[in-house]
């Protein structure tokens, strides 16, 4: 570059246009080592595959790519190897490390009949494991290609920010232009002008607009994969900062979605007499209170279940049948009364359980009263964390279950949401969601059963717990890989902080812009300053992004 001035003497820079290119170079080497960190999360994903495994054909063990795995092999997986199929433990005891494919921070332990999940980390034993996922199918294939969509994806404002970006080179270098033209015929000289209009052209920087949002995206939902929160689209990141309306399901969201007993209160000291009659009598029983029962007294050795004879069944009642020489009965305490047995002992304890959301089975052998027992489906221990956590995020939360009134309210009383509502039909659910959106309220829904799909659709967020079904998983737009309610807030928290990135990102954007290109013109940055100038704007951008790298869900059970 050269310029001419009054004197006639020709001034050279060369050095000035050596420096400017290995600025722009500079800037370019940084930003593409800072973008690189935005993708962190899927290459720490891609690095859990194996290449090959160990696989039981022919009844040897043979060692094959993994790519030619089947469903139904039996995998061999040693201590520090990662799975390479999701699968079902057949043989062997082990602790699982399932940090990077959950966020679940401790080792599982699992044994046999446990489900584990392709790329976690088998700790200290030997296991052999029956492929029931393979290759694209498996949990690990479909988070990354989750992470891959998202990361991909263009958000509304995105598309904004595109738009603004293709009339910016236009107007760049009409102002570089006008820039010449003021300089050469009211400035000093031609080099004046040559000088004011390559430092307007070379400040002036589209690639700050463009990395903005894109770059705070692919770093947030990094960031939340790696606490275990799937986010499927752009879209979602960017309606969840706004919510400000949570829909709980109860059943295997709020709660464990698993009857257990809770509670039991005998005629004699001998509890274990109570169990023994009661589970030996459910036996031949497939109700869920059933269930409850045994799986209560199956870590129980002193329980021995008793042969039964002449099981009957009286659905909406109770159950009954003979063990040994005696006629052993549970049910409600109607069916109680009905078939001789008094109640009044234990008439108080029963209708304090029930307040509380309980349901009571009474037991009786041969017309005398043994006991009762209280069963419940559990609260997760994070279900008031996260509710509270909630409502100092300023978000209003709702409870909307198909089971019983006196049930939901107990549980709602137990969490502190704000409204519970209980007899909801899926549709109703559905229609609430809708009705709340159209009083302008942003709503996010939790659920994880078929019947919350309609409303997981309608909500503005989906949120879908890890352990739901296939369908509520497939309609939702946020999966949480694990059961655990503390993750929504920590789901809105990240697109919260990402949203706050992109404004960052923007505003200096916009302002970088908006200053340097008057400066240049004006003639007060040299073209080597703006070099380094323009270099510095995109690196600051995708450094700033890199932030979010930092964030981690809130540890609720510290509060």
């Amino acid at each position: 570059m050269f310029s001419l001035g009054a004197d006639a003497k020709g001034q050279l820079y060369f050095e000035a246009s050596a420096v400017i290119i290995t600025l722009v170079l500079l800037g370019k080497f940084m930003e593409s080592r800072a973008k690189r960190g935005t993708t962190a999360a899927i290459r720490q994903l891609l690095d859990l595959r194996p290449k090959t495994a160990s696989v039981i054909r022919a009844g040897q063990e043979v060692e094959l790519p993994v790519a030619e795995l089947l469903i139904g092999d039996i995998v061999v997986v040693r201590p520090g190897e990662s799975l390479p199929v999701d699968g079902e433990i057949i043989e062997g005891r082990t602790e699982v490390d399932e940090a990077l494919i959950t966020g679940e921070s401790l080792p599982i332990e699992k044994e046999p009949g446990a489900h584990v999940i392709g790329g976690s980390i088998n700790g200290t034993g030997l296991i052999r494991v029956a492929a029931t996922a393979v290759g694209e199918d498996s949990t690990l294939s479909r988070i990354i290609k989750l992470v891959e969509n998202a990361q991909t994806g263009t958000a509304p404002i995105q598309r904004l920010v595109d738009r603004i970006s293709e009339v910016f080179v236009p107007v760049v270098v009409l102002i570089a232009v006008c820039t010449f033209l003021g300089w050469y015929f009211w400035g000093d000289s031609l080099e004046s002008a040559l000088i004011a209009a390559v430092s307007v052209l070379v400040i002036a920087c589209p690639c700050a607009l463009g990395l903005a949002t894109p770059t705070a995206i692919m770093t947030g939902t990094g960031a939340a994969a790696r606490a275990g929160i799937l986010i499927k689209d752009v879209e979602v990141l960017e309606h969840a900062h706004a919510i400000d309306v949570i829909v709980f399901d109860k059943t295997g969201t709020l709660t464990t979605g698993y009857p257990a007993v809770v509670g039991l209160q005998a005629t004699t000291s001998d509890n274990n007499e109570l169990l023994r009659s009661v589970a030996s009598l459910q036996q031949g029983s497939e109700h869920p209170l059933a269930k409850a029962v045994l799986s209560h007294v199956s870590d129980m050795p002193n329980i021995e279940l008793l042969p039964l004879q002449n099981f009957k069944s009286h659905t909406g009642h109770g159950v009954e049948a003979t063990i040994g020489n005696q006629r052993v009965i549970s049910g409600n305490a109607q069916f109680m009364i009905d078939n001789g047995v008094a109640t009044e002992q234990y008439s108080e304890r029963a209708a304090a359980w029930e307040d509380e959301g309980k349901t009571v089975i009474w037991v009786a052998r041969d017309k005398q009263l043994l006991g009762i027992l209280a069963i419940a489906d559990p609260l997760r221990a994070e279900s008031a964390p996260a509710v509270a956590e909630l409502k100092r995020m300023g978000i209003r939360t709702l409870l909307l279950s198909g089971d019983a009134v006196r049930v939901v309210a107990q549980i709602g009383r137990l969490v502190g949401i704000d409204e519970a509502q209980g007899a909801v039909k899926p549709e109703e659910k559905s229609n609430r969601v809708k009705a709340l959106r159209a009083e302008g309220y942003r709503v996010g829904m939790i659920g994880d059963g078929i019947n919350d799909a309609p409303a997981l659709a309608a909500a503005d967020v989906g949120i879908a717990m890890g352990s739901g079904t296939d369908v509520a998983m497939e309609t939702a737009g946020v999966t949480l890989m694990r059961s655990n309610p503390a993750l929504v807030p920590a789901a809105i928290s990240v697109s919260r902080a990402t949203w706050r990135k992109i404004k960052q990102n923007l505003f200096w954007a916009f302002v970088y812009n908006l200053v340097g290109i008057p400066f240049a013109a004006a003639g007060i940055l040299s073209p080597t300053i703006a070099g380094a100038a323009m270099a510095l704007s995109s690196v600051s951008v995708v450094t700033n992004s890199l932030l979010l790298r930092r964030w981690k869900p809130k540890n609720l059970n510290n509060d």
